[in-house]
């Protein structure tokens, strides 16, 4: 039902949709009639409309008034806009508060979160899904035929300031959630390893949410924690979309996610109930790399709905407001990244916001309309994006694929970030870029996936991290290697089974035959310290990490060169069935990882898309039938010339001249409408 929904509506825009979030409330009606003129000219076709729209439609508890956003919503229509339209529930109105003060969040430690800025409200409080549901119905309702509605947009970027809440409506909805998950208490305390500290519950009215403790909080109970609070999320959602499946059948759902620092939100638990993915990306123009950290969300996005186009639904035509220093997008950056999405699976570039408001907490917030008005660079420049991206009808509803997998679970992630490690320097998307820096810089697209998924497609499979790994998912990946696979495992990984108990044996227990060694000792080097390697490639260093490492069939590949570790594994091979294991005891220098990879992308059979690609050029593809679309995007300062194995015309370009070669300025963007030969590989 989702590919056919989301289907109805690619058909409908016939494009890549483009746009941004707009506020009809913010404005006068005269400046709504000029929205709908520029909109026109700036080649909008999608706009999300009606994100924090909830204390103007209904201004008190029942009363309802729909009259300016009736008249927004037949504005964009008459214009040809389609409208994901919001159900307005992101941020409640000071009455809900005032009348339910119940209703209101709280931190472990007690504090209050007030009324003020928006998201304040419990995501189990049942007042708090009671009033939003009534809204909802009252929304789909009255817009169920309307013909500016193509999506709906359910809250808005959820946990993004109220990642969990500890209040007593919550306690008591994280012991309801504790009986459906363990059953008895019994369970629950075998789970939780409640004999250490004396801990033992005999009733499940005695567990409260891991408020602040004396010292460091039971850490079953705070993964549990962390779980339950992405499902009273997800309940919010699911209390939506249900309202809106019951009205509107035929409509599409999603929400956004935000970027890589969502840790509160499992999105692969997610994703199943949403009918197409959609995120927010925010990369910082002062990080020369920041394009790279960008690409692995991107990559994440596309996975979480296996391979399905996704939306971009917000990013910034310029300068965010939000971090101590807000750098403007140079020119031509906007372009760039936003084809960056689009060359990932993108079916839409959206940004935040329309039209700059002049107050509020995001006044300094770029927008497509700046506070200067169209005669700004900011507008010519997303101007001239919406006309080019019109310009390539086709590209919306093609696919990605990968050959190469890299393994997340956010269950891992929020046991590995915990209190009482060997190392407070090991972070979650620290290791997920350190591996994903080496593949996106020699041009392979590579997919995010959870580790219970089907591996057996890829050549490569890399693990920069699964502190946390069942032993179901260590057996998968043990069979995968036995097959033929090639597997990547980076250390601390396998350490605790999903109740954060420690594997016993030796680590890491249930990948000790694949990766054929034991671990006896964790090592981890102090804040900034570095040791010594010795590679077949010359001296190197490592970082962050090192390890006692027993082989048990293991080659050696690295050893340690100074330090009490000196001359024992740091980096290790093991030949397994048809397949081949790697180990890396400690996280080389990033011109050592990338020569290791190169290496085991070689022998894997993993390759780029096009021979001879430049360092700064990103080359990703686009498969529809018949045809690969083929992207190259300079992140460099320097202009590159590609030189390409078949002729291909550029799309952005002049469409009837097929180019053996592409020179890129800096910052610059081609798409390359290849058919292949036979339906066979790109490179000769």
């Amino acid at each position: 039902m989702d590919n056919d929904r989301m289907a109805a509506v690619r058909a409908r825009l016939g494009r890549i949709a483009y746009g941004a979030d707009y506020n009809p409330e913010h404005w006068s009606a005269a400046v709504r009639d000029e929205d709908l003129k520029l909109m026109a000219d700036a080649g909008v076709s999608m706009v999300t409309a009606g994100i924090f729209s909830w204390a103007e439609v209904e201004p008190e508890p029942g009363r309802y008034d729909f009259g300016y956003f009736d008249r927004a919503m037949d504005g964009l229509a008459e214009t040809g806009v389609a409208v994901c339209l919001a159900t307005m529930t992101a941020s409640p109105p000071p009455w809900l508060a005032h009348r339910y003060p119940e209703t209101l969040p709280r931190n472990a430690d007690g504090t209050i979160l007030w009324p003020g800025g928006r998201q304040h409200f419990c995501p189990s409080s049942p007042v708090y899904r009671e009033h939003a549901g009534r809204l909802v119905e009252r929304l789909a309702e009255r817009y169920a035929e309307h013909p500016a509605l193509a999506i709906w947009h359910v809250g808005n970027e959820f946990a993004c300031h109220v990642r969990a809440c500890y209040c007593d409506v919550s306690a008591a909805d994280f012991r309801r959630w504790l009986r459906d998950r363990y059953g008895d208490v019994n369970a629950l305390n075998e789970a939780w390893s409640t004999t250490f500290w004396a801990q033992r519950y005999t009733d499940f009215e005695q567990v409260l949410p891991p408020r602040v403790a004396p010292t460091f909080p039971n850490p079953a109970q705070q993964i549990d924690y962390a779980r339950f609070s992405s499902d009273a999320q997800l309940a919010c959602y699911l209390a939506e979309k249900e309202i809106l499946n019951r009205i509107t059948p035929d409509v599409p759902v999603t929400t956004n996610y935000v970027g890589l620092v969502q840790k509160a939100l499992d999105w692969y638990s997610w994703a199943p109930h949403q009918d197409v993915a959609a995120i927010d990306s925010y990369p910082d123009p002062y990080d020369p790399r920041t394009h790279v950290e960008a690409a692995f969300g991107y990559d994440l996005i596309r996975s979480v709905k296996h391979g399905q186009p996704w939306l971009l639904m917000e990013q910034a035509p310029s300068a965010v407001n939000w971090r101590q220093r807000n750098a403007p997008k140079p020119p031509g950056v906007m372009r760039l990244w936003s084809w960056q999405a689009v060359a990932q699976g993108a079916d839409a570039v959206l940004f935040f916001q329309w039209r700059q408001t002049s107050g509020g907490a995001e006044k300094f917030h770029s927008a497509m309309v700046p506070h200067g008005g169209t005669d700004t660079r900011t507008y010519r420049e997303t101007r001239a994006l919406g006309h080019e991206l019109a310009s390539v009808p086709a590209l919306a509803g093609s696919t990605v694929r990968a050959d190469v997998a890299l393994l997340h679970d956010w269950n891992s992630w929020w046991g590995l970030e915990l209190d009482s490690h060997p190392s407070d320097d090991l972070r979650q998307v620290d290791s997920h870029l350190t591996h994903y820096a080496p593949l996106f810089d020699a041009h392979v697209t590579c997919d995010v996936v959870h580790p219970s998924w089907d591996l057996s497609a890829y050549k490569l499979v890399v693990v920069p991290n699964l502190y946390l790994l069942d032993e179901d998912v260590a057996a998968r990946l043990t069979s995968y290697v036995e097959g033929g696979g090639t597997l990547v495992v980076s250390f601390f990984t396998g350490i605790v089974d999903s109740a954060d108990r420690a594997y016993l044996g030796g680590y890491p227990a249930p990948l000790r035959d694949v990766l054929g060694l034991r671990v006896d000792e964790f090592w981890p080097l102090p804040t900034g310290g570095t040791v010594a390697l010795s590679t077949s490639d010359g001296p190197a260093t490592g970082t962050v990490w090192s390890e006692w490492i027993e082989p048990a069939g293991a080659e050696t590949v690295a050893t340690f060169a100074d330090g009490e570790l000196a001359g024992r594994p740091a980096i290790t091979r093991h030949r397994y069935g048809a397949g081949t294991a790697w180990y890396l005891g400690t996280r080389p220098d990033p011109v050592a990882l990338q020569r290791l990879y190169d290496r085991i992308l070689g022998a894997a059979g993993v390759s780029a898309p096009l021979p001879d690609l430049p360092d700064a050029v990103q080359a990703t593809v686009r498969h529809a039938a018949g045809h690969s679309y083929v992207f190259l995007l300079n992140h460099g300062t320097a202009p590159v010339t590609v030189p390409l194995p078949v002729a291909a015309p550029d799309l952005l370009a002049d469409p009837s001249v097929p180019l053996r070669e592409v020179s890129l300025a800096p910052r610059g963007v081609a798409v390359l409408d290849v058919v292949p030969d036979g339906g066979g590989d790109l490179v000769e």
